[in-house]
Protein backbone atom coordinates (compact mmCIF):
# COMPACT_ATOMS: atom_id res chain seq x y z
CA UNK A 1 0.00 0.00 0.00
CA UNK A 2 1.33 3.65 -0.60
CA UNK A 3 1.07 5.97 1.69
CA UNK A 4 1.60 9.54 1.04
CA UNK A 5 4.98 11.02 3.10
CA UNK A 6 4.22 14.04 5.42
CA UNK A 7 7.06 16.51 7.02
CA UNK A 8 5.00 18.02 9.61
CA UNK A 9 6.81 21.45 11.14
CA UNK A 10 6.02 22.50 14.59
CA UNK A 11 7.10 25.58 15.81
CA UNK A 12 6.15 24.94 19.61
CA UNK A 13 6.54 28.93 21.38
CA UNK A 14 8.82 30.45 18.81
CA UNK A 15 8.21 33.53 16.44
CA UNK A 16 7.13 36.63 15.75
CA UNK A 17 5.73 38.19 12.73
CA UNK A 18 8.83 38.85 10.88
CA UNK A 19 10.50 35.08 11.11
CA UNK A 20 6.62 33.87 10.42
CA UNK A 21 6.56 35.41 7.29
CA UNK A 22 10.17 34.45 6.40
CA UNK A 23 10.09 30.96 7.46
CA UNK A 24 6.37 30.24 5.62
CA UNK A 25 8.01 32.81 2.78
CA UNK A 26 11.18 30.21 2.15
CA UNK A 27 9.24 26.92 2.30
CA UNK A 28 6.40 27.97 -0.20
CA UNK A 29 9.31 29.13 -2.58
CA UNK A 30 11.24 25.52 -2.39
CA UNK A 31 7.50 23.90 -2.64
CA UNK A 32 6.67 22.48 -6.67
CA UNK A 33 3.10 21.96 -7.62
CA UNK A 34 3.69 19.02 -8.63
CA UNK A 35 5.73 17.36 -4.83
CA UNK A 36 4.75 13.86 -3.82
CA UNK A 37 5.39 14.83 0.07
CA UNK A 38 2.97 16.61 1.90
CA UNK A 39 4.24 19.34 4.12
CA UNK A 40 2.45 21.33 7.03
CA UNK A 41 3.49 23.99 9.11
CA UNK A 42 1.90 24.06 12.99
CA UNK A 43 2.55 27.43 14.45
CA UNK A 44 1.39 28.98 17.49
CA UNK A 45 -2.24 30.08 17.55
CA UNK A 46 -1.83 33.69 16.95
CA UNK A 47 0.28 33.51 13.71
CA UNK A 48 -2.28 31.01 12.03
CA UNK A 49 -4.32 33.73 10.66
CA UNK A 50 -1.04 35.22 8.94
CA UNK A 51 0.03 31.84 7.63
CA UNK A 52 -3.30 31.35 6.42
CA UNK A 53 -2.77 34.44 4.66
CA UNK A 54 0.13 33.56 2.91
CA UNK A 55 -1.21 30.42 1.62
CA UNK A 56 -3.89 32.44 0.08
CA UNK A 57 -1.51 34.57 -1.45
CA UNK A 58 0.76 32.00 -3.33
CA UNK A 59 0.39 30.24 -6.29
CA UNK A 60 1.47 26.73 -4.07
CA UNK A 61 -0.01 27.45 -1.19
CA UNK A 62 -2.41 24.46 -1.22
CA UNK A 63 0.73 22.52 -1.58
CA UNK A 64 1.35 23.45 2.18
CA UNK A 65 -1.04 22.53 4.84
CA UNK A 66 -1.51 24.26 8.45
CA UNK A 67 -2.42 22.76 11.31
CA UNK A 68 -2.22 23.97 15.03
CA UNK A 69 -0.47 22.51 18.34
CA UNK A 70 -3.52 22.18 20.68
CA UNK A 71 -7.10 21.96 20.49
CA UNK A 72 -9.80 22.01 23.70
CA UNK A 73 -12.03 19.12 23.73
CA UNK A 74 -14.52 21.73 24.29
CA UNK A 75 -16.61 23.13 21.60
CA UNK A 76 -17.72 26.52 22.95
CA UNK A 77 -18.89 28.22 26.76
CA UNK A 78 -17.34 29.85 29.49
CA UNK A 79 -13.33 28.16 28.89
CA UNK A 80 -11.50 31.25 28.88
CA UNK A 81 -8.07 30.39 27.26
CA UNK A 82 -9.48 27.27 25.29
CA UNK A 83 -9.58 27.20 21.43
CA UNK A 84 -12.27 24.96 19.88
CA UNK A 85 -11.51 22.43 16.54
CA UNK A 86 -14.25 24.53 15.02
CA UNK A 87 -11.97 27.86 15.52
CA UNK A 88 -8.81 26.31 14.23
CA UNK A 89 -11.14 25.37 11.04
CA UNK A 90 -11.84 28.58 10.44
CA UNK A 91 -8.27 29.74 10.37
CA UNK A 92 -7.86 26.88 7.67
CA UNK A 93 -6.01 24.39 10.10
CA UNK A 94 -6.53 20.54 8.17
CA UNK A 95 -4.05 19.42 11.07
CA UNK A 96 -4.08 19.71 14.75
CA UNK A 97 -1.46 17.63 17.30
CA UNK A 98 -2.78 15.96 19.99
CA UNK A 99 -1.07 14.31 23.27
CA UNK A 100 2.42 15.27 22.53
CA UNK A 101 4.69 14.60 24.73
CA UNK A 102 5.38 18.07 26.54
CA UNK A 103 1.58 18.66 26.25
CA UNK A 104 1.32 14.87 29.03
CA UNK A 105 4.56 16.17 30.59
CA UNK A 106 4.10 19.94 31.44
CA UNK A 107 0.40 20.49 31.57
CA UNK A 108 -0.65 17.18 33.26
CA UNK A 109 -2.58 15.96 29.66
CA UNK A 110 -3.79 12.06 30.69
CA UNK A 111 -4.16 9.70 28.04
CA UNK A 112 -7.88 10.03 28.30
CA UNK A 113 -7.85 13.69 27.89
CA UNK A 114 -5.96 12.97 24.50
CA UNK A 115 -8.35 10.74 23.40
CA UNK A 116 -10.98 13.36 24.48
CA UNK A 117 -9.19 15.91 22.25
CA UNK A 118 -8.55 13.55 19.20
CA UNK A 119 -12.52 12.88 19.27
CA UNK A 120 -12.99 16.71 19.39
CA UNK A 121 -10.36 17.40 16.42
CA UNK A 122 -12.59 14.88 14.35
CA UNK A 123 -15.99 16.50 14.80
CA UNK A 124 -14.87 19.44 13.04
CA UNK A 125 -13.23 17.80 10.06
CA UNK A 126 -9.45 17.85 11.84
CA UNK A 127 -7.19 15.58 11.62
CA UNK A 128 -5.60 14.60 14.61
CA UNK A 129 -2.00 14.14 14.41
CA UNK A 130 -1.64 11.33 17.96
CA UNK A 131 1.85 11.59 19.41
CA UNK A 132 2.84 8.39 21.47
CA UNK A 133 6.25 8.09 23.18
CA UNK A 134 8.02 6.51 26.09
CA UNK A 135 10.67 8.05 28.40
CA UNK A 136 14.35 7.06 28.47
CA UNK A 137 13.47 5.21 32.02
CA UNK A 138 10.54 3.02 29.96
CA UNK A 139 12.91 2.39 27.82
CA UNK A 140 15.25 1.39 29.97
CA UNK A 141 13.03 -0.67 32.01
CA UNK A 142 12.09 -2.31 28.68
CA UNK A 143 8.40 -1.60 28.49
CA UNK A 144 8.24 1.08 25.39
CA UNK A 145 5.30 -1.46 23.63
CA UNK A 146 3.69 -1.27 26.78
CA UNK A 147 3.42 2.33 27.40
CA UNK A 148 3.00 2.94 23.58
CA UNK A 149 0.07 0.38 23.47
CA UNK A 150 -1.80 2.36 26.43
CA UNK A 151 -1.12 5.20 25.20
CA UNK A 152 -2.90 4.10 21.63
CA UNK A 153 -5.27 2.20 23.31
CA UNK A 154 -7.04 4.56 25.07
CA UNK A 155 -8.10 6.70 21.87
CA UNK A 156 -9.05 3.44 20.31
CA UNK A 157 -11.34 2.99 23.15
CA UNK A 158 -12.70 6.66 22.85
CA UNK A 159 -12.83 6.29 18.75
CA UNK A 160 -12.88 3.29 17.32
CA UNK A 161 -10.23 1.90 14.57
CA UNK A 162 -12.46 3.37 12.18
CA UNK A 163 -11.02 7.18 13.23
CA UNK A 164 -7.86 6.03 11.91
CA UNK A 165 -8.75 6.48 8.42
CA UNK A 166 -8.61 10.10 8.61
CA UNK A 167 -6.08 10.52 11.49
CA UNK A 168 -1.99 10.62 11.32
CA UNK A 169 0.46 8.81 14.70
CA UNK A 170 3.39 9.96 14.96
CA UNK A 171 6.04 8.49 17.44
CA UNK A 172 8.11 11.11 19.59
CA UNK A 173 10.56 9.13 22.07
CA UNK A 174 10.66 11.63 24.84
CA UNK A 175 14.39 10.85 25.32
CA UNK A 176 15.04 12.28 21.75
CA UNK A 177 13.12 15.34 21.76
CA UNK A 178 15.54 18.82 21.69
CA UNK A 179 17.94 16.60 23.35
CA UNK A 180 19.80 15.89 19.82
CA UNK A 181 19.57 12.27 20.78
CA UNK A 182 17.89 10.52 18.05
CA UNK A 183 16.72 6.81 18.23
CA UNK A 184 18.49 4.64 15.49
CA UNK A 185 16.45 4.05 12.24
CA UNK A 186 16.33 -0.04 13.56
CA UNK A 187 14.77 1.11 16.79
CA UNK A 188 12.42 3.60 15.39
CA UNK A 189 11.49 1.26 13.07
CA UNK A 190 10.75 -1.50 15.43
CA UNK A 191 8.23 0.91 17.00
CA UNK A 192 6.56 2.13 13.95
CA UNK A 193 6.25 -2.06 13.04
CA UNK A 194 4.47 -2.36 16.30
CA UNK A 195 1.93 0.47 16.23
CA UNK A 196 0.85 -0.36 12.23
CA UNK A 197 0.53 -4.06 13.70
CA UNK A 198 -1.89 -2.76 16.88
CA UNK A 199 -3.59 -1.26 14.52
CA UNK A 200 -3.67 -3.80 11.32
CA UNK A 201 -4.84 -6.40 14.37
CA UNK A 202 -8.11 -4.55 14.52
CA UNK A 203 -8.25 -3.65 11.06
CA UNK A 204 -5.90 -4.70 8.42
CA UNK A 205 -7.02 -1.71 5.84
CA UNK A 206 -6.49 0.88 8.12
CA UNK A 207 -3.17 -0.71 9.76
CA UNK A 208 -2.21 -0.82 6.23
CA UNK A 209 -2.75 2.72 5.13
CA UNK A 210 -2.06 4.91 8.29
CA UNK A 211 0.60 7.29 8.71
CA UNK A 212 3.43 6.75 11.17
CA UNK A 213 5.82 9.84 11.16
CA UNK A 214 9.14 9.41 13.96
CA UNK A 215 9.52 12.67 15.61
CA UNK A 216 12.52 13.30 17.46
CA UNK A 217 15.70 15.27 16.74
CA UNK A 218 15.20 15.42 12.95
CA UNK A 219 17.93 16.54 10.75
CA UNK A 220 19.05 16.90 7.18
CA UNK A 221 22.06 14.56 8.14
CA UNK A 222 19.51 11.60 9.61
CA UNK A 223 16.40 11.84 7.91
CA UNK A 224 17.40 10.14 4.66
CA UNK A 225 18.32 7.10 6.61
CA UNK A 226 15.40 7.25 8.86
CA UNK A 227 13.00 7.80 6.12
CA UNK A 228 13.96 4.89 4.10
CA UNK A 229 12.79 2.60 6.86
CA UNK A 230 9.26 0.96 5.99
CA UNK A 231 6.65 2.03 8.34
CA UNK A 232 8.40 5.81 8.76
CA UNK A 233 6.20 7.62 6.50
CA UNK A 234 7.84 11.00 7.34
CA UNK A 235 8.71 13.12 10.45
CA UNK A 236 7.42 15.63 13.23
CA UNK A 237 10.02 18.07 13.00
CA UNK A 238 10.74 20.35 16.37
CA UNK A 239 13.75 22.49 16.15
CA UNK A 240 15.00 21.69 12.63
CA UNK A 241 11.78 23.17 11.25
CA UNK A 242 12.63 26.97 12.46
CA UNK A 243 15.21 26.64 10.16
CA UNK A 244 14.17 26.82 6.11
CA UNK A 245 17.35 24.95 4.92
CA UNK A 246 17.01 22.72 6.94
CA UNK A 247 13.56 21.80 7.34
CA UNK A 248 13.48 21.82 3.36
CA UNK A 249 15.97 19.88 3.03
CA UNK A 250 14.49 17.20 5.34
CA UNK A 251 11.50 17.48 3.29
CA UNK A 252 13.29 16.78 0.40
CA UNK A 253 14.66 13.50 1.63
CA UNK A 254 11.21 11.83 1.44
Amino acid sequence: MSRRPLVAGNWKLHGDKVMVRGLTDAILDALTPEGVTEVAVLPPYPYLGQVQALLADSEVGDRLRLGAQNVSVHGEGAFTGEVSAAMLKEFGCEYVLVGHSERRALFAETDQLVADKFVAAQRFGLQPILCLGETLEQREDAITEAVIGRQLEAVVAQAGVAAFENAVVAYEPVWAIGTGQTASPEQAQAVHAFIRRTIADMDAKIGDCLRILYGGSVKPDNAVELFNQEDIDGGLIGGAALKASDFISICQAL
